[in-house]
């Protein structure tokens, strides 16, 4: 019968290789702490100017001078511009909840720093006519009351959906949508809206916010917009 062989070195207990373990991954978490202490002032800035332009921040320069500073002094311009598109946001609300009241459809739609108020025509306009009705005249000129004190870029864009126009003056949707929202800014020009700040575009039919397959989805896209973009 075989001797059996004497133990050189007593076996590790198994609680130890968990402990072995759970030590050199405290010792890399504290690594990573460590290294993450240490910021790159170049890197900080690039991220920080990322994060302000995609919030409708105007572009930070002086680049060099906040790198080499020892103090990192950043303008955030993001929150007044906030705060504008808040107090904006409201003011188209406003009109929208006068306009509903009024049996006219409309929309305000936020994305980023572009903020639309959105008009849907059919009781707008006559159909293929560039003329809104009458008895929207004071509605219009009301919504141009609310934003004539802020003093923003405004622009008017007219959209229609696919359906051909057969007859009368406008050649075709791109014309009639031009003349739609060029009639709109001419009110607002009435209204004291400042010149500059104005300007209008036809899209026609080639901008839809709905496919133009049932009659209520076209009716979605013949529509009037009030773009303003608060990163100008």
């Amino acid at each position: 019968m075989a001797r059996k062989k004497k133990e050189e070195c007593k076996s590790v207990p198994g609680w130890l290789v968990s402990f072995g373990d759970l030590m050199s991954l405290l010792l890399t978490f504290f690594i990573l702490l460590y290294s993450m202490s240490t910021i790159s002032l170049e890197k900080f800035y690039q991220s920080i100017r990322g994060i302000t332009e995609a919030f409708g921040g105007r572009t930070l320069k002086s680049e060099d001078k906040i790198i080499q500073g020892k103090k990192v002094e950043l303008d955030f311009p993001m929150y007044p511009k906030i705060k504008k598109k808040k107090a904006v946001q409201k003011k188209l609300n406003e009109v929208k909840d006068m306009l509903q009241k009024a049996g006219l459809n409309a929309e305000v739609v936020s994305h980023g720093s572009l903020i639309k108020l959105r008009l849907f025509s059919d009781k707008i306009f006559p159909s293929g006519s560039a003329y809104p009705y009458k008895n929207v005249i004071p509605y219009i000129m009301t919504l141009c009351e609310k934003l004539r004190d802020t003093g923003l870029p405004l622009i008017i864009v007219g959209h229609t959906d696919n359906v051909p126009i057969r007859g009368g003056r406008f050649r075709n949707n791109l014309e009639l949508s031009a003349a739609r929202a060029t009639n709109i800014l001419r009110l607002f020009l009435k209204c004291g809206y400042e010149q500059k700040a104005l300007a209008a575009e036809g899209r026609g039919e080639f901008e839809p916010i709905a496919p133009n397959d049932t009659p209520a989805n076209r009716a979605k896209n013949r529509r009037i917009e009030f773009v303003i973009d608060l990163s100008v």
